[in-house]
This record gives C-alpha cells, sequence and structure tokens, in this order.
C-alpha cells in the first residue's frame, strides 16, 4: 500500500505550515519538516507544540541557514529526507513539498496514481544538451567554485568567478557522472532515495564537489537519481503543476484559479497566494474526499501564455534583414483577404478563382496543409514558407505567370500584412468583417489549443471575452496601418454593398462581383 512521506521545506507562515501537515497527516500520510535556520525561533516553536504527539510528524535534526541557489537547499532537504526514512518505515514514497504547495487531488487519486507505474517522478534533462537553462550562466555553474550567494553578495559572487576565469582555475565534472537539471520538486521511491543516500557515503568526492556548484538544487538529485536508476524507471516529469513569467520568476495562483488547478494533469500546486484563503480553504477540504472525478484538459500553461501576451502592449513589428532586397516584383498585384474565419476566406477565395480566373491560394504562411504546387522545396515547411515569403509569393506569380494573386492571410499575421505593403509590388487588403458566437470563439480555442473538450465552463467564461477581444484588437491593428488599398467586407452588409467592395478590390465588373457577393453559403459556419 502507498504511503507518502512529504519532504517539506518552509521559511515563513507557520500557521499554513501547521494547516498543511495536519490536512496531509489526516489523510494517512506523513510529514517531514524543515524549518528555514535564518527564520524566526518563535515560529519554529509554535510549529513543533502545534503538532507535538503527531506521530506521523518529525522534523529534520538540523536547522539549516538556507540560500537561494547554495547548497544549504540540498543539505536541508537531505536532513528532512534522513528524518523521514528513519521516522517513517512505512513510506514507500518520498514527495518534495514547499510551504507555499497545496493539493490539487484528492489523497486517493494520489495514491491510486503512484501505485500506476513503479516510477520515479523527476526532472531530468541532459544539462548541456538541453535548453532547460534559457539565461544566465550554465558551464560556469559546475567547472567553477561558488562560495558566495550571487542574490545576498552579488560583487563577490561575480568577483570570485571572474578571478578564477583569469587564472584558468576550472575544475572537472566528476567523470562517472553524466550532468542532469530539472526541477527540484520530485517524487521519489524509498528505495531511490535510500541508494542516493549510499552512494554519497561511498562517495565523499559527490557532496563535496556539488557543496560549491550553483543552484545545485536544480542538478544535484536529477544527475544522482539518472546514475542510479535505470532509464525506463524515471518519469522525467514533476508532479508539481508550477509556471514561470518570462523573466523567470514563478506564477502565483489565487482564488480564481481553482478550476484551471484542478484540470491539470498534477497532483500539487506551487506556488499559491497567502492571500488566496478561499483557494486554501477549498484545496484543503478537496485532499480528503473520496470518490471524486477529475476531468483533465491540461491547457493551464498555454492559456497563461496568450493571455499575458494579449496583455502587453509596445509591439513592435519589422522586416527580417534577409528579405530586405527581396521583392515580389513591380507591376504587380498582391490582394490580401485577411478573415478570421479561414473557411470563409477559403470559400471567397475559390469563388474569386472560379468566377475571374485570378489565381487564388489560401492560409500558405498559417496552415501546413495548403495545397501548393511544386516550387522546389521552399514550400515545404511553414518555417521556410515564413523566412522567405516574397520569394516564395514571387515564384507563385512566376508558376502561374500572372500580375494579379490573391491571398489568404490571418489577420493576427499582422508583420506579413506590414512586410508585403513595404514591397515594390501593388498590395490591396480586403478584411473581412464576421460575426462570432460564443460557440464558433470555444471551437476556436480548441482548435488552437487553448482549451478542450473538458475544460472547465468558469476557465472557458475566463477565456472568451479575451479572445473576442483579441479578434477586435487585429482589427484595429489592420486599420492603424492606414493603407491606401484597404476595403473591407462584412457579414452583416447586404449585397450591393459588399459588391461594391469587391468590385473596387479585384478591379471588376460589378455583375462579377455582385454575384460572388450574392453566394448564400459565404459566411455560414
Amino acid at each position: 500500500m502507498t504511503q507518502i512521506a512529504f519532504i517539506l521545506l518552509s521559511h515563513k507562515d507557520p500557521e499554513g505550515i501547521i494547516a498543511q501537515t495536519l490536512r496531509l497527516t489526516a489523510a494517512g500520510d506523513c510529514v517531514a519538516i524543515h524549518f528555514d535556520a535564518r527564520s524566526s525561533q518563535d515560529d519554529y516553536v509554535r510549529i513543533r507544540a502545534a503538532l507535538a504527539g503527531n506521530p506521523r510528524v518529525t522534523f529534520a535534526c538540523r536547522r539549516i541557514r538556507c540560500g537561494w541557489g547554495e547548497w544549504s537547499l540540498v543539505a536541508a532537504t537531505l536532513s528532512a529526507v534522513e528524518a523521514a526514512l528513519q521516522d517513517f518505515p512505512g513510506a514507500t514514497h518520498l514527495y518534495m513539498l514547499s510551504g507555499d504547495c497545496m493539493p490539487i487531488k484528492t489523497a486517493e487519486y494520489v495514491r491510486a496514481f503512484l501505485e500506476r507505474e513503479e516510477a520515479d517522478y523527476i526532472e531530468s534533462f541532459d544539462f548541456f544538451g538541453s535548453d532547460w537553462i534559457k539565461t544566465g550562466l550554465k558551464e560556469e555553474r559546475l567547472v567553477y567554485r561558488h562560495w558566495f550567494n550571487e542574490r545576498q553578495r552579488k560583487w563577490w559572487f561575480y568577483k570570485s568567478l571572474e578571478l578564477q576565469q583569469k587564472f584558468g582555475l576550472s575544475r572537472k565534472i566528476p567523470e562517472d557522472l553524466q550532468m542532469r537539471i530539472g526541477s527540484q520538486w520530485w517524487c521519489l521511491r524509498r528505495r531511490t532515495v535510500e541508494a542516493v543516500l549510499d552512494f554519497l557515503k561511498r562517495r565523499p568526492d559527490i557532496p563535496r564537489f556539488f557543496s560549491t556548484t550553483w543552484i545545485p538544487d536544480e542538478t544535484f538529485f536529477q544527475t544522482l537519481v539518472a546514475h542510479l536508476v535505470p532509464d525506463r524507471e524515471i518519469r522525467s516529469r514533476p508532479l508539481t503543476f508550477l509556471m514561470f513569467t518570462d523573466y523567470g520568476m514563478p506564477v502565483t495562483f489565487y482564488d480564481d484559479h481553482h478550476d484551471l488547478l484542478l484540470a491539470q494533469g498534477y497532483l500539487f500546486a506551487r506556488k499559491i497566494s497567502p492571500e488566496a484563503k478561499a483557494l486554501k480553504e477549498r484545496l484543503g477540504a478537496l485532499y480528503s474526499e473520496t470518490g471524486r472525478q477529475f476531468a483533465i484538459s491540461d491547457e493551464g500553461r498555454r492559456q497563461f501564455a496568450y493571455l499575458t501576451s494579449r496583455g502587453r502592449e509596445g509591439r513592435r513589428f519589422a522586416r527580417r534583414f534577409w528579405e530586405v532586397e527581396a521583392s515580389i516584383g513591380r507591376n504587380r498585384t498582391l490582394m490580401v483577404v485577411a478573415c478570421k474565419k479561414w473557411h470563409v476566406a477559403k470559400r471567397l477565395a475559390d469563388r474569386v478563382q472560379g468566377l475571374t480566373g485570378i489565381p487564388a491560394v489560401h492560409y500558405l504562411f498559417n496552415e501546413q496543409a495548403t495545397p501548393l504546387p511544386d516550387l522546389g522545396g521552399i514550400e515545404t515547411t511553414m518555417e521556410k514558407r515564413m523566412r522567405h515569403r516574397r520569394a516564395l509569393v514571387r515564384m507563385l506569380f512566376e508558376h502561374w505567370q500572372t500580375d494579379r494573386l490573391l491571398l489568404c492571410v490571418d489577420p493576427g499575421s499582422i508583420d506579413l500584412i506590414q512586410d508585403f505593403a513595404h514591397d515594390r509590388a501593388q498590395m490591396r487588403l480586403l478584411e473581412i468583417d464576421c460575426q462570432f458566437s460564443d460557440d464558433y470563439l470555444v471551437g476556436h480555442a480548441r482548435r488552437v489549443g487553448l482549451a478542450g473538450p473538458e475544460t472547465p465552463l468558469s476557465a472557458m467564461e475566463q477565456l472568451l471575452p479575451t479572445i473576442r477581444f483579441d479578434v477586435k484588437f487585429e482589427s484595429e491593428r489592420l486599420r492603424d496601418l492606414d493603407l491606401a488599398g484597404h476595403n473591407r467586407l462584412r457579414q452583416t452588409a447586404g449585397v450591393a454593398e459588399n459588391a461594391a467592395v469587391l468590385a473596387d478590390f479585384l478591379e471588376i465588373p460589378a455583375e462579377t462581383a455582385r454575384e460572388i457577393a450574392a453566394t448564400d453559403y459565404l459566411f455560414v459556419d
């Protein structure tokens, strides 16, 4: 039977630690607590007094003064791990938590999840071959010694590094270890943790090496587990849901994130805001429930990236440097149809081609499956199409031996439209203004991966206003370009009005334009 010993690293909020520990132990699990020695002694005494007599609670034998990026965090973890192994002989798994973590599944679900596979859950990527480290020091974390805390003694940290580099004082990584990296929030089997501790007793050079590396909590367990456990028994992922902003700061969750958190395929979440009292209360009650079913949609990270990007201002667009000298060709007319409902633009393009003979291409810069002639390979991938977009369009003109070409583009491709507008060729723009029902926007969110069939209604209700505004915002940006040949075809307009727009945009007879505008299925969803 699965029993979890939680390794709880904490440094603040004693009342929250007490509540979290009581909640976990009430469900039958155990907790080993390390409370930072830098924190208040009075708070520590309060925690010990509140939890005294609870047989499922133990404390690290030694309180360590912890600093971000230091070996002290690993030492604190090892101290709590040793206490857990000694005091909880029935524990089958050890699960790392912080004081900011909360369960987003029931204890019943958590145990069933861990019983499915005989495996350890820890992010473990190749240190040198992966791109897990996005910015800052990489190899320097390991090959130089770090005695000073970068946040507290920044000058000494970088001066020490500079002197070691200057005098060639680099060191070798232990030859038998393949360095790995990943999140510090892991869940390991008891036998794996015992194997790590036995290995450290035989190899005192290993903790000595890691004790002067930079941010060892992201490499120590990750490397040793991969060294001691077969790959087939490692799942390179944490079971704690956490996200980071573009600036490397952890995302904090609040009361209105409840449904989103429960829909993620994780067992716990970090970081829960101290002010999110309603969220903490609901998640606290959740852990002891039985028979609860969860619909996993797992779109949290995509939603966060989408919503935060739309909240930014000051967007900047520029032509790619490799295309500055390229040109579609003077004396050619590129007619761009911008429409968020792709099926509407495709119908219009096909109708125009059928009645006028003007070659028309669907969303070749937005959709990989767009039918295209063989152009020697430049058309094979979206990356190539975008990189050589002017050259690609020029080749389409030449392939069909025409001086007029109609092209469908998503309104969000503002840089693409702007780039074509700067070309020597004449560009005309037809914006199709469609009506968007909530059902259509829900379908759009699912198509682009912002939501799934199991996405909670409350999460969808948060998304819809942003998506609707996004569509409006894209239209406003097109108008801000102030293009001379900007026309608008409106779903709510009559046939006569739209026919006049098409006649002007395509430079075709009024009768032909009216026949296109009168297409009865043009705007049907």
